[in-house]
């Protein structure tokens, strides 16, 4: 059994920062592709960024990229989002995912599995 635990949310100022994180146990996530979605109230879950199994690549959602960064430490079994110049429109839950499938398909809501129970991100305008 797969659990996945987010963290680092919390209530800032637009323009600032945060970092996430989401920490897997009962299984090592090394060989997985892992995704951040994001859940506003009233709309729809949605993809905000994702790293391949090694790390060695990423996508993002057009409206974070240049702004959020995607990274993960496999000694850890952790992933990270950092999130930079956070606006408004950024406050969301935040939820990290693992994904069962190909990496064309990682930015596919469906092509996850297993999700973490989301943490809050509130940035003030």
């Amino acid at each position: 059994q797969v659990q996945l635990v987010e963290s680092g949310g919390g209530s800032v100022q637009a323009g600032d920062s945060l970092r996430l994180s989401c920490t897997a146990s009962g299984r090592s996530m090394n060989s997985f592709h892992m995704g951040w979605f994001r859940q506003a109230p009233g709309k729809e879950r949605e993809f905000v960024a994702a790293i391949s199994f090694g790390g060695s690549n990423t996508y993002y959602a057009d409206s974070v990229k240049g702004r959020f960064t995607v990274s993960r430490d496999s000694d850890k079994n952790t992933v990270y989002l950092q999130m930079s110049s956070l606006k408004s429109e950024d406050t969301a839950v935040y939820y990290c995912a693992v994904a069962s499938g190909s990496w064309l398909l990682a930015r596919q809501l469906k092509s996850y599995e297993y999700w973490g129970q989301g943490t809050q991100v509130t940035a003030s305008s």
